[in-house]
């Protein structure tokens, strides 16, 4: 029996709507702070806070402007970050220029949004600016939290809903060596269990300690087994502030520095007569704190090997 083929008619209309080429789907995406911006498709044309700009360019997504928090000496978070041909909007918190970010034209302006201090990073909460900003483009916070390991997460989940292969070689191998700095991490740590660390920031005329769980990159380091001199602080406060004259109060066997100023911390330290007393400076068993700024697995490999290295070599030293 012959086979019968039976053809129907498509209707005119939804033949146009077949032919049509698919629509780019809409954009949500909700902030740290709770503000939901909708925009026709994934924004292109970002203006991105420094520490926003060195999350996503290692995804392949460059900025068509950043902001940052000061000039490249005291603005660490692109540290090795290629940023080659990207203008700057901004160099400070109250320095931003409306009228560059007006003239690129962006789809939307992304800092951070710190839970903690409830407030949007690089300035662009101040009430004047914001409100110029806003005129020319939606503002969005990243939300940052108190663990790096989170905020990578966060970032790498964020770059998907752009479009950015989060997948490629490039990208696991640099996951891959962080996955394996932390495992040496706690490893260097069952040999070394006694040692104390201290994360400070020093000045001209005081020292001011850092207390652990208010800082992403401290608060992993010691859910991974570091212990930290803890300074007792007011609930709402992140350090407390010593004078020279007691900082041999802070009791630990290595002192991290704040890496974020022009100057040497090492060498401020050095410089005052009662800080090189402190018997970490005389032990030499010094290293660098990444406060705050680290952004993408790479960086953070890299600090975790350091740190790693200094904690290998470091002595417990009498109290």
């Amino acid at each position: 029996m012959p086979l019968k083929i039976m053809l129907r008619t498509v209707p005119p209309a939804l033949a146009l709507l077949l032919s049509l080429p698919a629509s780019a789907a809409e954009w949500t995406y909700t902030d740290g702070a709770g503000t939901t911006v909708t925009l026709p498709e994934p924004p292109t044309r970002i203006i991105a806070h420094s520490t926003v700009a060195a999350a996503l360019i290692p995804y392949g997504i460059r900025p068509i402007g950043i902001l940052r928090d000061g000039p490249p000496s005291l603005d660490r978070t692109l540290d090795g970050v290629d940023v080659t041909g990207i203008p700057v909007v901004s160099r400070g918190w109250f320095e931003i220029d409306a009228e560059a970010v007006l003239n690129l034209n962006p789809d939307i302006i992304i800092t951070e949004y710190a839970l903690a201090e409830q407030i949007y990073q690089g300035g662009t909460n101040e009430d004047a600016i914001s409100e110029r900003l806003s005129a020319i483009a939606p503002i969005v916070g990243i939300p940052r939290s108190n663990s790096i390991v989170d905020i990578l997460e966060t970032y790498r989940d964020f770059a998907a809903s752009l479009g950015a292969d989060t997948d490629t070689d490039q990208l696991n191998a640099e996951k891959a060596r962080f996955d394996a700095s932390v495992e040496t991490l706690k490893s260097a740590l069952t040999e070394k269990p006694d040692l104390i660390l201290a994360a400070a920031s020093p000045g001209g005329s005081a020292i001011s300690v850092a207390v652990p769980s208010y800082f992403g990159e401290l608060n992993d380091w010691q859910g991974w087994g570091v212990r930290f001199y803890s300074p007792h602080v007011d609930p709402d406060s992140s350090y407390t502030t010593l004078s020279w004259e007691n900082v041999t109060d802070i009791k630990a066997d290595i002192l991290l520095l704040d890496d974020r100023w022009e100057s040497s911390a090492l060498a401020t330290i050095e410089a005052n007569p009662i800080g090189k007393r402190h018997p970490a400076i005389i032990a030499h068993q010094t290293g660098d704190w990444p406060a705050e700024w680290i952004r993408n697995y790479a960086a953070y490999a890299a600090e975790i090997e350091e740190l790693t290295a200094l904690i290998q070599q470091s002595e417990k030293l009498a109290d």
